[in-house]
């Protein structure tokens, strides 16, 4: 039985790693602190400020306020943590349209 319970133990981690390591880091564009929010436009709360240089994962994408960033016009809204976006238009995803899943 310790056999069984250690090959599901191994068989969750591998699945979790198969899932971290489909997500990308993309840079935010450069010489930015950009505000985090709680959702999808700029109605929402910042809850943290990234700091210049940094690079986020993306999970999801959804629609939401349009924003002017410094690539582009876009009402593209990254999901980068839980209840945590920011624009598509501060991050360098190398295309102007989704590069992750829409948001559920």
């Amino acid at each position: 039985m310790a056999v069984d319970q250690l090959g599901e133990a191994e068989g969750v981690g591998a699945a979790e790693s198969a899932v971290t390591a489909a997500v990308r880091y993309y840079p935010v564009a450069p010489g930015y602190r950009l505000n985090v929010r709680s959702g999808p436009g700029t109605n929402y709360a910042v809850v943290r400020t990234l700091p210049v240089g940094a690079q986020v994962p993306i999970f999801c994408q959804r629609p939401g306020t349009t924003v002017t960033g410094p690539y582009g016009t876009s009402n593209i809204w990254c999901n980068i943590d839980s209840g945590e976006y920011v624009s598509d238009t501060y991050v360098k995803t190398g295309s102007d349209g989704y590069v992750a899943p829409r948001c559920g």
